[in-house]
């Protein structure tokens, strides 16, 4: 049975065009998840997900000009794992098959997990972890799992444990690249022999089918390896760090991120593993929080 249900959520039919991310609906389903686990009913009102679907696109989507949490929830209702109630009189919009975020507010469209999910989860709470652990792999990187964990309120119910890298290959050849520091403060703590707080930083994510090479990797800190996937910096194609104007902060905020604004990353070995300019576009356009600060001469 668990395995059933398994393949219901790994069956999501996620939007695509391109290398354009589409976490919208995964986004959605670890929001209920968190809501189910703080007692909510199966059905819960749109108005309900609607501002915290949105601070979560904001946060762990796409950067993009406008953020649409009635899509998600009307259209999760064709993959078979997603009730609506009160939806039968609700205009859609001009042309399209989608309901106006308007419309499901005022006749108070309720929508959840189908009865015979609910009832499993309920039956089954390590469902819900194995469910949420396969939604963020599919659709985030590592680095970002534990937060929206948080996010969501799923991190109490769900004990976190950082999984293995995939390849750790990948991780040997861009630390050594790099030669062991970190590409944007140079940090190269080493503890008996062992590199410290140093990590293999994929610039288009394995979500988007980024591959295991070199030109795809940066070796980063911690910190500017989370800041990088949250997309408060980035790169231009002449790889100059970009700071998101997004980003405040006043202790730390010079000294790790200010002073490296407008600057070159340190090169690797060989020209060959610099990072491609494909890579570091998708990462712009798909990741990072534009527009970038000024720079200051």
């Amino acid at each position: 049975m668990n395995n059933e249900v398994l393949d219901r959520f790994r069956k999501l039919k996620v939007w695509q065009r391109g290398d354009e991310r589409a976490p919208h609906k995964p986004l959605l389903l670890l929001l209920a998840f968190g809501r189910y686990v703080d007692g909510a009913d199966r059905l819960i009102p749109y108005a309900e997900f609607d501002r915290p679907l949105q601070e979560l696109l904001e946060l762990f989507g796409p950067p993009r000009k406008s953020y649409h949490s009635e899509y998600p929830f009307w259209r999760l209702q064709n993959d078979g794992v997603w009730d609506l109630e009160n939806a039968d009189a609700v205009e859609k919009r001009h042309g399209q098959t989608d309901a106006k975020k308007s419309e499901l507010i005022r006749h108070g469209v309720a929508g959840g997990l189908t009865a015979e999910l609910f009832e499993a989860i309920n039956q089954d709470r390590t469902l819900i972890k194995q469910i949420a652990t396969e939604l963020l792999e599919k659709s985030f990187p590592d680095s970002l799992h534990q937060d929206i964990l948080e996010s969501v309120g799923l991190l109490d119910a769900i004990e976190f444990t950082q999984r293995r890298k995939r390849d750790p290959k990948f991780r040997e050849l861009v630390l050594q690249a790099y030669e062991y520091r970190c590409a944007i403060c140079g940090l190269d703590l080493r503890m008996g022999g062992r590199e410290l707080g140093l990590e293999a930083a994929h610039i288009k994510w394995h979500q988007a089918h980024g591959p295991d090479t070199v030109e795809n990797g940066l070796s980063l800190c911690s910190l500017h390896h989370k800041l990088f996937d949250r997309g408060a910096i980035g790169l231009t194609d002449e790889h100059i760090l970009l700071v998101s104007e997004s980003v405040h902060g006043t202790e730390g905020m010079a000294n790790w991120l200010l002073t490296h604004h407008g600057h070159a990353i340190r090169k690797p070995q060989r020209p060959d593993y610099l990072p491609s300019s494909s890579f570091v576009g998708w990462h712009r356009k798909e990741v990072f929080r534009s527009p970038p600060r000024s720079v200051l001469v």
